[in-house]
């Protein structure tokens, strides 16, 4: 069976995820009790072999629940074969006070002594225990609707690949670190076509810049020593039993040398190994 849990902060978009779960086929509850989590999974689920795919939604409004016993549960339900995975969604503070000034919703935490602010904050430290059990985080900070419903899909692919899924990301670090990472390597050290007013409108994805860069010998270089980092560490990755490794590649736009790159790792990895993805955050 397959168990789909599904936390995070309130207004960061867990509805959202679990309406695309629910239309993936998952059975879905929401708001469920945590103690109530291995109950329902020994007396009802796996009794129910329909039910093979189910979402389970956890947050903050279970408050009475032992929090601290998140990771021992998630253990013992993985160890009775059922393929358990936690998608954790967060959001910036000023981000989600702003959805819920627009919205007009009030906070589930939120009472004559304690402000917004003051709710979002202590969610937070209430639901730290659960984000460092996840499998994903997804920061929905600058995430419309429709590009949350697509990650939430990309995640939910990524994990039901049979063998562990590579990714390899790039992103501008002007715009923002992606949350979505395992490793990270720096490209800016890298001659950077946007001083070439041939090549400044153009992307790494494109063939003039990519000549451009193959021409350095740092280019190369930087490509080898990935290359042979990735390759050296990816074994202790999949002996880990995970389902995905994304790995991220920066520059200042995320435009020319990033892109070059995760397009040149994508195309090399490709050649040895199944689900190797290449994404661009800058370029969607």
């Amino acid at each position: 069976m397959k168990l789909q849990i599904v936390s995070g902060l309130s207004g960061s978009g867990k509805t959202i995820a679990l309406q695309v779960l629910e239309d993936l086929d998952y059975y879905c509850i929401d708001n469920l009790p945590l103690e109530l989590l291995s109950e329902l999974v020994e007396k009802s689920l796996k009794n129910r072999p329909y039910l093979d795919k189910v979402a389970i939604g956890i947050d903050a409004r279970t408050l009475g629940s032992n929090f601290s016993e998140f990771s021992t549960i998630i253990q013992q339900i993985n160890s009775d074969d059922i393929n358990c995975d936690v998608l954790f969604l967060d959001a910036k503070t000023n981000i989600l006070l702003k959805r819920f000034s627009e919205t007009r919703r009030k906070h589930p935490l939120t009472n004559e002594q304690t402000s917004l602010e003051e709710a979002i904050e202590r969610e937070r430290l209430v639901l730290e225990l659960i984000r460092t059990e996840s499998n994903q985080q997804i920061d929905t900070s600058n995430t419309n609707v429709h590009q949350l419903r697509d990650k939430v899909k990309h995640f939910i692919t990524l994990n039901n690949q049979p063998v562990m899924a590579l990714q390899f990301l790039s992103f501008g670090f002007k715009h923002g670190l992606p949350s979505d990472m395992d490793m990270m390597f720096d490209m800016r050290c890298l001659p950077n076509p946007h001083w070439e007013v041939e090549l400044r409108s153009l992307t790494g994805k494109d063939q003039a810049v990519a000549d451009f860069l193959s021409q350095h010998d740092s280019c190369n270089e930087m490509f080898d020593d990935i290359q042979r980092y990735v390759e050296k560490w990816l074994p202790c990755f999949e002996n880990n039993n995970r389902n995905y490794l994304t790995i991220a590649i920066g520059c200042t736009g995320g435009q020319h040398r990033s892109v070059y790159m995760v397009e040149k790792l994508t195309h090399y990895f490709k050649k040895q190994r199944e689900s190797v993805i290449a994404r661009h955050k800058e370029l969607s």
